[in-house]
């Protein structure tokens, strides 16, 4: 299935480009070296550097946040090299590399597999709902200027409510107390979770959605295509669930950015490329910084 999305995306792509490449007169080379060539590359690299760092440091900060509200107190500073190893292995796979904290956190402070992995369930579950309420945000500010198809934002939206609904009142309302699925352990800190560790968790993570829109706007025009804070709003949660498919270089995303802006299918397709795989690289590079540490803690690793 994912093999068959990948291959369906790369060939979107490449018949994309080289459709605008033949009505310039080049060759898809030709083509895409102009496109790379006309990239204000300074300004970019320090903003997405600023960019990741800042990620990693409210990223870490949701996590450990998040285990002192269900599992145990465990310091920021001891959560940094835990996040930071695993962005090596989202390079690959996001849920994977959420698998690895389970295990390192299961290794190093001895907290139980099934509450670590219950842990990273409602991270997950958090994340979906995050980026549905800010493309909802998204699209009540500037749906009339959204391609038809966004119209469905807001059916989806009622529909992901009520579902939520649902959930907290079937895993902390009174009804459900004897069920055998709600007591399952891996449902731990659904059973733990309040309407406010919801909220506290889209409030934590926010900032990085707001600073996405900035950054990803600005980054545009170093590309060459001006698109204002507000249209990128509705787009970006959708593009950032696109981005968690497990496609190769983030195939999903990139030709996200060309269904998008088709009128510059270039420029668009250079900056969906760069922009999340520096995003992915960079932040595996935090996690070889803290590899020996995390070694260290894991193994016993004396190494430098």
């Amino acid at each position: 299935m994912l093999f068959g999305i990948a291959i369906a995306c790369f060939y979107y792509i490449y018949t994309r480009l080289n459709g605008a490449a033949l009505r310039e007169g080049m060759t898809l080379i030709e083509y895409m070296l102009v496109v790379f060539a006309a990239v204000n590359w300074i300004p970019w690299l320090l903003m997405m550097t600023g960019y990741c760092l800042f990620y990693f440091s409210i990223d870490t900060l949701i996590i450990t946040r998040a285990l002192n509200w269900f599992i145990k107190d465990i310091k920021y500073t001891d959560i940094l090299p835990i996040r930071a190893s695993a962005y090596i292995i989202s390079m690959f796979n996001e849920q994977i590399g959420k698998g690895a904290m389970a295990f390192y956190l299961n290794r190093r402070d001895q907290v139980p597999g099934w509450e670590v992995t219950s842990l990273m369930l409602f991270i997950m579950f958090c994340e979906i709902f995050y980026l549905l309420v800010w493309a909802t945000i998204g699209f009540s500010i500037g749906g009339q200027d959204l391609p038809e198809v966004f119209g469905l934002v807001q059916y989806i939206a009622i529909g992901g409510a009520l579902f939520f609904i649902l959930w907290v009142f079937f895993f902390r309302g009174p009804l459900f107390q004897n069920n055998r699925i709600r007591n399952l352990e891996i449902f731990h800190a659904f059973r733990l979770a309040k309407l406010k560790h919801y909220g506290a968790f889209f409030l934590l993570r926010s900032p990085l959605l707001i600073a996405a829109v900035f950054v990803y706007s600005t980054a545009l025009g170093f590309f060459g295509v001006q698109v204002s804070s507000m249209t990128l709003l509705p787009l970006l949660p959708v593009i950032f669930f696109a981005a968690t498919v497990p496609t190769p270089m983030r195939a999903a995303a990139i030709t996200s950015w060309i269904i998008l802006f088709p009128e510059n299918e270039g420029e668009m397709a250079a900056f969906g490329f760069l922009q999340h795989n520096f995003f992915i690289l960079f932040n595996a590079v935090i996690g070889l910084m803290f590899l020996p540490r995390a070694n260290k803690e894991l193994f016993g690793n004396k190494s430098n």
